[in-house]
């Protein structure tokens, strides 16, 4: 990562930060620092990115965004709880998965270096409100949306990149009861539930709201064509302990490839643990909870890292209780992910990377 293109400081973005406070409690994604990173696309061609004063957008009415939903984002977050500095984790996934949303939408993708730009900049300037305790972090929210205002359906012309940031705390603390969803579906193969995009969300909330008015936190998605094997959470991805075997549903098309789950696959590895991604049946799995042949599951996500579920129930209202909440696997695989992104364990996987310093504000380009 090297800066290499010349980013505009606004004056007010100085001001803005000179004059913020983090507030006692953080919650998750609910405050935000008080600049962002803009860039805008037109016919293809990126143009200088700026760092300006958190604000409002404005948006013509017949933007394509509002009416067709040409939008796409990331999650990622930035630490500095070891060290001066702050750093990122895998933003090269990161990256590659954004730009595999952006041409799911047949939007123009975001180049890596003004991707990184976006991210370094708005991470650099804000490293002094990244908060320092384990769990805690600076939630980084890429997103891009279609400019373009007529209302014909077709592909924006217009785009802009926006890198917004929020001082967090864990976005789940403590366990999670889900309630499996056998009638909706979040996404269909070969639509976008394989991509990071608004409208998947947009489609997981009547379920859980009808999840949360029964006292669940979360909906457990099946696939979408028979409504029997699991498939994720509505921002998480899934693991069970089965015989001792660490289970995972194997991608499928609809199923978000999430960064976590893939760095925890990796890790579990790497700590000795067999870890098997294949078809997961729902009533295979209640059947194993029920028996004690599960021992334990837990969600999995950039927002939660990693969460332990202690009950999934079923539409009847059956409620099948994990044995181990937390489980000892969720506990150490969780520790050791957070110890290599915090920057308290080695990272032999090379994951970890810091903020170059032409991002910074005594050395940045500014134009």
């Amino acid at each position: 990562m090297s800066g290499l293109r010349q980013v505009k400081i606004e004056a007010g973005a100085e001001q803005a930060l000179r004059g913020f406070r983090l507030p006692e409690k953080l919650g998750f994604g609910v405050i935000m620092v008080p600049v962002m990173y803009v860039a805008e696309c037109v016919d293809g061609v990126w143009g200088q990115g700026r760092l300006q004063p958190y604000g409002p957008i404005q948006l013509d009415p017949s933007a394509k965004v509002l009416h067709y939903a040409q939008e796409y984002f990331e999650g990622m977050k930035a630490y500095k709880v070891e060290g001066p500095h702050a750093t990122l984790f895998r933003p090269e996934r990161h990256v590659a998965r954004f730009a595999t949303s952006g041409r799911r939408l047949c939007m123009p993708e975001v180049p890596e270096e003004v991707f990184m730009e976006g991210v370094c900049t708005i991470t650099a300037w804000a490293e002094p409100f990244i908060p320092g305790n384990t769990c805690q972090s600076l939630y980084l929210r890429p997103f891009v949306i279609g400019t373009q205002p007529n209302l014909g359906l077709g592909v924006s012309s217009t785009n802009t990149f926006i890198v917004i940031a929020s001082p967090s705390e864990a976005y789940h603390a403590g366990s999670m009861r889900v309630l499996v969803e056998r009638n909706d579906t979040r996404a269909a193969i070969g639509g976008t539930g394989a991509v990071k995009v608004g409208g998947n969300y947009a489609a997981s909330l009547l379920s859980a709201s009808r999840a949360k008015s029964k006292g669940y936190d979360q909906s457990l998605w099946l696939d979408p064509g028979t409504r029997s094997s699991i498939e994720e959470l509505s921002g998480m991805n899934v693991f069970a302990v089965i015989d001792g075997r660490l289970h995972t549903p194997k991608l499928n098309g609809s199923i978000l490839p999430g960064i976590t789950r893939d760095s925890l696959i990796e890790l579990a590895r790497s700590l000795g643990h067999e870890v098997v991604e294949e078809t997961m049946p729902i009533d295979a799995l209640l059947t194993d909870i029920g028996n004690g042949r599960c021992s334990e599951a837990f969600a999995s996500g950039t927002a939660a890292v990693v969460t332990p579920i202690s009950v999934m129930a079923d539409v009847d209202g059956t409620e099948y209780t994990l044995p181990q909440d937390p489980g000892p696997v969720a506990l150490s695989l969780k520790e050791a992910l957070l110890g290599i992104q915090e920057g308290r364990q080695e990272d032999p996987f090379g994951w970890v990377q810091r903020i170059p310093r032409t991002y910074y504000p005594s050395t940045a380009q500014v134009a």
